[in-house]
């Protein structure tokens, strides 16, 4: 009994560490709250990137410089003054040649002033709104795109970083399982093959840690480049996930709707139909004719003589023109309105594609969660302790020990799956959910 009792203690010890590593295995432990560092969560990324980013930067002054178009575009045009000097060499008198309007036979000016008919400005006016709302919306568009990006590569780089965490917290009690094997075998109850299939099982994690971390790495970059930051800048450690949405504010019929009011792809659509409505109208319009009016007086010496009163019409004639004109803008307006229409119906199609993928997330989650994760660390007790009795070949810890590895990772794989599903619907709704 004397191998046995040497035996005992070393095994005792062990068996007390496994327990520990296991522990840290199954329980996760309690993070005090403190501001979060740029990467622990995705809030702090969307901001940075909605301050930093240069191509938000350039359609917000794209959008500015639209708004700037709208007052010039109902502007009257600015009046043109014409000064003409007649008989400039003083023909019939002793005087010579000269310029000065005193000194010449006649000067006559002219101020002219262009004026649209009536409605023109208006119209040019709304069209130019249009071109704003086209540009605020694409503006909100390419942020949605961009946000969705950001979730998309930080739910990545939280699958990641968790499926490194979970490998090393694996390797860690396989080390634990490692030393048991080696006390019993050194007290002659189990054959070396145990101990060394615990190495190899130790060196494929090892292996995989490398390509873990590679993988984590290009998640970090790929959410660097949308920071607009170095590639290899430094990112904290993913510490958590957003909480999904309840399952009853994700009604298909009531987010289509919302869809259809907030998505600002179908907003910068429905823009461009008004602005190519109101051009219609405006090249209605042309069918009326422009007035140039002025006033000139007269010159003779120094003293005004005559005064005159001056309007200038253009005759609309060519109406074959004109017809091709607003047949063509007809055209531009029906093929605005089927463009927001089509739009609209794949929207609404990958509404519902999105939707139906992240309940099938959701419902794999709860289904590792609740039953999956917690048989497969009983198995995995049951296991340790039955191989510490001996009563359990180390085959089967190694299989207890896979499958709960497997379905911690699952369950990060169905996490991750869902925020890049919310993610999607989020960038189709037009806003966070």
């Amino acid at each position: 009994m004397k191998p046995n009792r040497k035996t005992d203690a070393p095994g005792c010890r062990c068996r007390g560490l496994l327990l520990v590593a296991l522990a840290g295995l199954l329980a996760g432990s309690a993070v005090p709250v403190r501001a979060a560092e740029l990467g622990e969560d995705i809030q702090s990324l969307l901001e940075h990137a909605r301050s930093q980013n240069p191509e938000l930067a350039a359609m917000r002054s794209e959008a500015e410089a639209a708004a700037q178009r709208v007052q010039p575009a109902g502007a009257l045009p600015d009046p043109v003054l014409r000064v003409e000097m007649m008989n400039i060499n003083n023909y019939g008198n002793d005087a010579g040649f000269s310029l000065l309007p005193s000194r010449v036979g006649e000067t006559k000016y002219t101020l002219m002033q262009m004026l649209p008919a009536w409605g023109k400005r208006g119209l040019r006016r709304d069209v130019a709104n249009a071109d704003v709302q086209q540009a605020t919306a694409r503006t909100s568009a390419a942020w949605t795109e961009l946000a969705m990006k950001i979730k998309t590569s930080f739910a990545r780089y939280y699958l990641a970083a968790g499926n490194e965490r979970l490998t090393r917290e694996i390797l860690d009690l396989m080390a634990r399982v490692e030393q048991i094997a080696q006390a019993r075998y050194a007290g002659g109850l189990v054959g070396q093959q145990d101990a060394i299939r615990a190495q190899l099982e130790q060196t494929g994690m090892r292996s995989e840690l490398i390509a873990l971390d590679s993988e984590k790495r290009q998640a970090r970059a790929r959410l660097n480049a949308l920071l607009a930051r170095d590639a290899a800048a430094p990112l904290a450690e993913p510490k958590e996930l957003r909480p999904l949405p309840l399952a009853t504010t994700l009604q298909p019929q009531a987010l289509a709707q919302r869809v259809r009011l907030n998505n600002p792809q179908l907003l910068a659509e429905a823009a461009r139909v008004r602005g190519a409505e109101k051009n219609t109208e405006l090249t209605r319009r042309n069918r009326y004719p422009d007035f140039n009016v002025g006033i000139f007086p007269s010159q003779m010496g120094s003293r005004i003589t005559t005064w005159g009163l001056m309007v200038e019409v253009n005759i609309p004639l060519q109406q074959t023109t004109r017809r091709s004109q607003e047949a063509e803008a007809q055209a531009m307006v029906g093929a605005a309105r089927a463009r927001a229409e089509a739009l609209a119906n794949q929207l609404t199609g990958d509404l519902g594609e999105q939707l139906a993928a992240l309940d099938a997330a959701r419902s794999s989650e709860a289904l590792y969660t609740n039953q999956s994760l917690p048989q497969s660390e009983l198995s995995l007790r049951s296991a340790i302790a039955a191989y510490e009795n001996g009563k359990l070949e180390f085959t089967a810890l190694l299989e207890a020990e896979r499958q709960i590895r497997k379905t911690r990772q699952d369950r990060l794989k169905a996490q991750a799956e869902a925020q890049m599903r919310l993610a999607e619907i989020e960038r189709i709704v037009g806003e966070d959910l």
